[in-house]
C-alpha cells in the first residue's frame, strides 16, 4: 500500500500491485487496473518512488536489483 493525498489535502492508501499507469497531466494521475483514476498532490517520481518502496517491502523486486545498486555503487 501507498500514502498518497488527494488535491485537497486528504490523504488515503492504494494498493500499489492495481497501478496501472502514473501520469503527469500537468497534476500526477493514477490509473488502476479496474479504470479508477485518482489525481494526488505528490509528483510522479514521487509516486513512483512510493511504489518501489512498496514493491520491495514485499519482496516483489527480488534481491536482484537492490545487488544491482551496490554492485554500481563500486
Amino acid at each position: 500500500m501507498i500514502k498518497v493525498s488527494r488535491l485537497n489535502g486528504k490523504t488515503f492508501v492504494l494498493n500499489a500491485l492495481y497501478i496501472e499507469t502514473v501520469e503527469s497531466f500537468p497534476d500526477t494521475t493514477i490509473t488502476l487496473t479496474n479504470g479508477k483514476k485518482y489525481v494526488v498532490k505528490e509528483s510522479e517520481d514521487v509516486v513512483m518512488q512510493s511504489i518501489l518502496g512498496f514493491y520491495q517491502s514485499v519482496n516483489l523486486l527480488g534481491q536482484q536489483l537492490a545487488e544491482g545498486n551496490k554492485n554500481e555503487e563500486q
